[in-house]
């Protein structure tokens, strides 16, 4: 095995409820806890695959901190994000899974300097994820949600659906339809917005570190985006995480 290979995937989250049950996991084998910047890194294995377990917090430059230590000091083989967003897209309802096949910042805008959206100095406005790495988490998302025994009820009565798209990120919790309305019509393609993955890609990108990021619709960005997002994360968020994750890193270990 390469030292590449044997290196740990890093995998990270916003909110402490995204991951609760992952860390549960890790506590099952042999572990320890790094504290740099004021962040807890849990070191260990899952379903027998090194693993560097994280709370990145909330917010762009939060995410690009935990993304930049997780690739110097513990040497990642790749990242994959995971959480829940706001949906954007009509066609999407509470439950379902968004993964990221390109991300961007919707709140960057250096112009006239620059184009809006466009990133400086580095040309581009997007980032795109690993396709291996997403192909396997969006096999890891159907397995979850064909195998998982007793899915929590949704709001709709119906089975998740898996979604992908662009996901857009920007410091700003999207909670009314004023806003929503305004970053849709502006970015018509976004399927989802979250505060976090556009920061992770930029990093990833920049380091040339694979990753992924796969997103649950935890509400839709409108008025009542506040309660849905926090009863969300109360009921479901972690459960998902430790789900698509389980599988994923067992469709990897297959392979």
């Amino acid at each position: 095995m390469s030292p590449k290979s044997a290196a740990p995937l890093g995998i990270v989250a916003a909110v402490e409820e995204e991951i609760t049950e992952l860390i549960g996991e890790l506590h099952r084998g042999p572990m320890k806890v790094v504290s740099i910047g004021q962040r807890n890194y849990y070191v260990g294995s899952l379903w027998q695959q090194p693993c560097v377990v994280t709370l990145a917090r909330i917010g762009k430059v939060a995410a690009a901190t935990t993304a930049t230590a997780l690739i110097h000091e513990f040497g990642v083989r790749a990242i994959l994000f995971t959480g829940v967003a706001g949906g954007l897209s009509n066609n999407l309802g509470i439950g379902d899974i968004v993964i990221a096949a390109s991300l961007m910042q919707h709140d960057m805008d250096a112009s006239p300097l620059f184009p809006r959206h466009q990133i400086p100095m580095l040309d581009r406005h997007s980032f795109s994820p690993c396709p291996l790495l997403t192909e396997t988490l969006t096999q890891a998302s159907r397995n979850f949600i064909e195998n998982h025994p007793a899915l929590p009820r949704l709001p709709s009565g119906q089975s998740p659906q898996i979604h992908s798209g662009l996901i857009v990120s920007g410091d700003q919790f999207i909670s009314d339809k004023l806003t929503r309305t305004a970053l849709h019509t502006a970015i018509p393609n976004a399927l989802a917005v979250e505060m976090e993955g556009g920061a992770i890609a930029q990093v990833c990108y920049e380091y040339s570190t694979p990753f992924a990021v796969m997103r649950t619709i935890s509400d839709t960005a409108d008025e009542g985006a506040v309660g849905a997002f926090s009863d969300f994360l109360k009921k479901v968020a972690s459960v998902y995480s430790y789900g698509v994750v389980r599988h994923f890193l067992q469709l990897q270990q297959g392979g």
